[in-house]
């Protein structure tokens, strides 16, 4: 599976403006299967969990809100790859005669 870093990167998204780009990926993630949008939850789940359990030791720690912090900014760089990694292939290729 090739990651993509962003939507740009996507073979049938390049050139498309940003709204059309984000229309498009987000009909894809309409159309993953069951066990894709599992993972894709779970995987979610398993970064913003450690999130809460850092904001609640605030009260012994408060060191422990900067590294939930740190944890939260971790979220767009490990799901949205796996995200448009997984829809990249429910995104309709252009055909060839709109391309000529």
């Amino acid at each position: 599976m090739t990651f993509y870093f962003s939507t740009r990167n996507i073979p049938a998204l390049q050139g498309l403006p940003l709204a059309e780009r984000a229309r498009l990926l987000d009909q894809a993630s309409k159309r993953l299967s069951v066990p894709e949008k599992t993972l894709l939850n779970v995987l979610k789940l398993l970064v913003i969990v450690p999130v809460f359990a850092f904001i609640l030791q605030t009260a012994t720690n408060w060191t422990s809100l900067l590294w939930a912090f740190v944890v939260f900014l971790l979220y767009p760089l490990v799901i949205k790859p796996i995200q448009y990694s997984l829809c990249a292939k429910y995104i309709a290729q252009p055909s060839s005669k709109e391309n000529e």
